[in-house]
């Protein structure tokens, strides 16, 4: 038997079968009719009440007086172990919103869930994914029956994996009461099982474990995989066989890079579907997590003013920017396999700019805005060797401090032509955007750290203030930056008139800083990430069609930048990129907007 439950974050939603009765009216009995394919419906004859959760819109439900004793229920029939439920799960509202609507407690024997952090020992574990949890747990948002276990080959008891994971908690700034005591209930929820990660027979011995924790509850169970790529199938394999849910689901998340170009990524997508339906896949980009990137769509489309203009009517370019002051410093050895396109082009902007670019969906649910991101992705044109800039830094002397090279990292190979930096321009071949570049710029050990979305809109034509600007026409231009990080914010330049008895203009910004506006803290991208995961919601999380329209841009140049050795650009560390990638930007006249200092 299952039940439902519910958090204040959010709905939280369970596959399983189902039955319970109940008394409304003054005792008199009522039928609840649970159906895995057809919304939930409780129906006396006056009365009729709507409930649905704000963030998985799966459940309504309504009162019928008819005198039954019993609830009658469909069974939800399940599939061998780590296959999804072939039924859509049931999510509801908060459990006190649900009784006080319908007069009844559904919260009896709450479902249980078990989250596995498979590779617990590694430092995306330590720094990201046991923080996330805690701050989940301290606002409220894990359901009250949670049990969470780390499991990777290193021997650890589980005094030492919460010794280990309490050096890296910390709560809200604006959150700090009872802070020690919530992280020593949440550690008491931690355990530890050391285990191969190809052993069907270690993973049978987490599975007794999980069972334990779970005391005949309904057992939900979602793994995360925070290993190299070359362990998924492995790890994936022996999880499905020996420790998946028998009666609600299992998910698992998948971290990137997820293949190195389109033949190996189809690979990876096909061995994973020996065990996994593709719903039960969540391929995390934690980009897609960050506040600023999930407030796009809202900006855009809640936003009179700024959808009619998001076109190439006014639009006359958009760049996407990301970069890092910092060189390698010691993953030098994962880095050089994949390089900055694979890193962080390939994924991280490319879903940035499927946001942006996308049309408005049908409706707010994932498969609707995932459609959407594939409409654009396939509308693109293959990058071109001739739209590719590459660099890599250089050591550098500044400041009597000397930086080191790329090459200079001891897990680099001397003679490495791994690109450290890249730019792009990219087309979308639709009537929205035909002609518009999207220009795309990474790279480490730069001059800033930032990750910022600049959309440079077309010259007034006409404008009667030319003479004011000179012949540098962008000054005159207005530009609406979205900063993802740091120090959030949003902001458009406008050109406004100085003060005074002349006609003197400058550019000026209309700015929303998060913090200033803002008291709340904003939670970190893995945070939302792991509750959508939690609940079922995918709108954050990339399809297997999405990441085979992203490869398919990138393998082919990708190949030839491989195949004929291109060497890259030296650029100093601390410096503003290589001089490639402001050619590549003048051919198609833009300037690079991060070019000026922003107030």
């Amino acid at each position: 038997m299952a039940t439902l439950y519910s958090t204040h974050c959010g709905s939280y939603s369970v596959g399983g079968s189902y039955s319970l009765s109940l008394s409304i009216n003054g005792g008199q009995n009522q039928r609840l009719a649970l159906s895995s394919s057809s919304p939930l419906r409780v129906v006396p004859s006056k009365a009729k009440v709507v409930l649905q959760s704000h963030r998985i819109s799966h459940l309504n439900a309504v009162l019928m007086q008819d005198g039954a004793v019993a609830t009658t229920v469909t069974p939800i029939e399940n599939e061998t172990p780590m296959k999804k439920p072939k039924a859509a799960s049931l999510s509801v509202p908060s459990s006190q919103e649900c009784k006080d609507a319908v007069g009844f407690d559904i919260n009896e024997n709450e479902p249980t869930v078990s989250i596995t952090v498979v590779g617990a020992s590694g430092d995306l574990a330590k720094k990201k994914i046991f923080p996330a949890l805690f701050a989940l747990y301290y606002e409220g948002c894990l359901p009250k029956h949670f049990t969470i276990y780390g499991y990777a080959r290193s021997k650890m008891t589980d005094a030492e994996l919460r010794n280990m994971v309490s050096r890296t908690l910390t709560c809200r700034i604006d959150k700090r009461e009872n802070c020690d005591e919530k992280m020593e209930q949440f550690l008491k929820r931690c355990f530890y099982h050391s285990g191969q990660y190809d052993s069907e027979e270690n993973f049978a011995q987490l599975d007794k474990k999980l069972k334990e924790h779970e005391a005949g509850r309904v057992s939900n169970r979602l793994f995360y995989l925070s290993t190299p790529p070359n362990i998924f199938i492995d790890a994936v394999r022996c999880a499905s066989s020996s420790a998946s849910s028998a009666h609600g689901w299992t998910r698992v998340i998948v971290e990137k890079p997820f293949g190195r170009d389109s033949e190996s990524s189809a690979a990876l997508t096909k061995a994973l579907k020996q065990y996994l339906e593709e719903d039960q896949i969540f391929r995390i980009d934690h980009y897609l997590g960050k506040e600023l990137v999930e407030n796009l769509s809202v900006l855009r489309f809640s936003n009179l003013i700024f959808e009619p203009l998001w076109s190439r009517q006014y639009i006359r370019n958009v760049q996407l920017i990301f970069s890092e002051d910092f060189g390698t410093e010691g993953r030098g050895g994962y880095f050089d396999n994949y390089g900055i396109i694979r890193d962080i082009m390939q994924n991280h902007l490319l879903q940035i700019l499927a946001l942006f670019a996308m049309e408005t969906p049908v409706s707010l649910d994932a498969e609707d805005i995932r459609n959407e991101k594939v409409k654009v992705l396939r509308s693109m044109r293959p990058l071109q060797l001739e739209d590719v800039a590459i660099g890599q830094y250089k050591s550098h002397t500044k400041g009597g401090v000397t930086y080191p090279a790329y090459t200079d990292d001891k897990t680099v190979p001397k003679d490495s032509l791994t690109p450290t930096f890249a730019a792009a321009a990219l087309f979308i071949d639709n009537a929205r955007w035909d002609g518009v570049p999207f220009l795309m710029k990474a790279g480490k050990a730069l001059h800033t750290n930032r990750a910022e979305i600049r959309v440079q809109f077309r010259h007034v034509p006409g404008n009667l203030y030319n003479r004011n600007f000179g012949n540098d026409l962008d000054r005159a231009t207005n530009e609406l930056v979205i900063r993802v990080q740091p120090d959030e914010a949003i902001y458009l330049k406008i050109n406004n008139k100085v003060p005074g008895l002349g006609m003197r203009l400058d550019r000026s910004n209309l700015n929303l800083l998060y913090a200033a506006r803002y008291s709340k803290e904003i939670p970190d991208a893995y945070e939302r990430l792991l509750l959508d995961a939690i609940e079922g919601e995918r709108r954050l999380f990339i399809r297997s069609d999405e990441l085979d329209a992203a490869w398919s841009l990138f393998t082919p140049v990708l190949k030839e930048l491989e195949e004929k050795k291109i060497v890259p650009e030296y650029y100093p560390y601390g410096s503003r990129g290589p001089v490639g990638a402001h050619y590549l930007a003048a051919r198609y006249n833009v300037r690079w907007g991060d070019l000026t200092v922003d107030q």
